[in-house]
């Protein structure tokens, strides 16, 4: 059994969470999960540290020498190799740029560069959903992540992989710009003139005409992304996460409708693992090699 277990681990700007994951069940391990705040601001030697605060309390359980990692990390980064190119754009991570993360974090953790796999974010948030969510048993999928930005992958009937359409062009800009929170405060302060913290206070607005016309709106336009997405890919099904779809009641018909007439039978479905997604997405990029 101890093969089929291994550490699931997402590496976001804020914060580092890690978790472990059996394969076999296709569950994680919920009350062994950590989560640790990450200064992406910071040098090298503390980000490392601030990682293994995460990972390390999860290791005796499984040891050293049979010790998996899989880890879901932003973009750009070379996954095979392990190496970072996450510059001064993404405005994180900026000392590990050009640095060999893999070979640093096995040297950290005292194991060899081949216990530790890398995957893009969003592409282990779908490929979450594929082993152990909501679009198990599909051939074809995409996913969408919308929070602080908006994360794409696909899925063609053997691993979930990174779609980057965050740069698409759409509207007058790009995807990004219409499909992150973002949207929502610059939106509500273009019709009130006020500022707001976030979409859940939005959510929580008494005003309910303002709030349906900015939902709506969201909603429209994120089904007229998803269908040229779905289309392109094939897709059988399209699975939304990322915080902002805590708020789906408010928008989800009219993705469904969009979709509907742009793309007939496509299957809209919210995430059923949440956070959970991306922890083991990464955890079963070694499923093949281990079962």
């Amino acid at each position: 059994m101890k093969n089929q277990i291994v550490i699931g681990i997402d590496v976001g700007g804020s914060h580092i969470t890690a978790g472990i994951v059996d394969l076999e069940a296709r569950k994680l391990q919920e009350k062994r999960l950590m989560r640790c705040p990450v200064d992406s601001k910071g040098e090298e030697k503390m980000i490392l540290e601030q990682w293994c605060e995460a990972i390390v309390p999860l290791v005796p359980e499984l040891g050293l020498e049979s010790l998996r990692l899989g880890i879901a990390m932003p973009g750009p980064f070379d996954y095979d190799a392990g190496i970072s190119f996450i510059g001064s754009t993404q405005d994180k991570y900026e000392a590990l740029y050009g640095k060999n993360i893999k070979e640093l974090l096995a040297s950290k953790l005292g194991i060899k560069t081949s216990q530790i796999r890398f995957k893009n974010d969003a592409a282990c948030f779908l490929q979450g959903e594929l082993f152990a969510g909501s679009a198990q048993g599909f051939k074809r999928a995409i996913g969408m992540t919308l929070g602080t930005g908006a994360g794409t992958a696909f899925f063609h009937g053997t691993e979930a992989h990174d779609a980057a359409r965050w740069g698409d062009s759409f509207k007058e800009g790009i995807a990004e710009q219409y499909f992150s929170s973002r949207w929502f405060l610059q939106k509500y302060h273009e019709l009130t003139g006020k500022e707001i913290i976030g979409v859940r206070d939005l959510a929580e607005l008494e005003d309910l005409p303002l709030k349906t016309a900015i939902f709506t709106e969201f909603g429209q336009n994120l089904g007229l992304f998803l269908s040229r997405f779905a289309s392109e890919e094939e897709a059988e099904v399209v699975v939304l996460g990322g915080s902002i779809t805590h708020s789906s009641d408010l928008f989800m018909a009219e993705v469904k409708s969009q979709v509907a007439r742009e793309c007939g039978n496509v299957s809209i479905r919210k995430s059923l693992l949440g956070e959970q997604a991306a922890l083991i997405g990464a955890a079963s990029c070694w499923y093949e090699s281990i079962s």
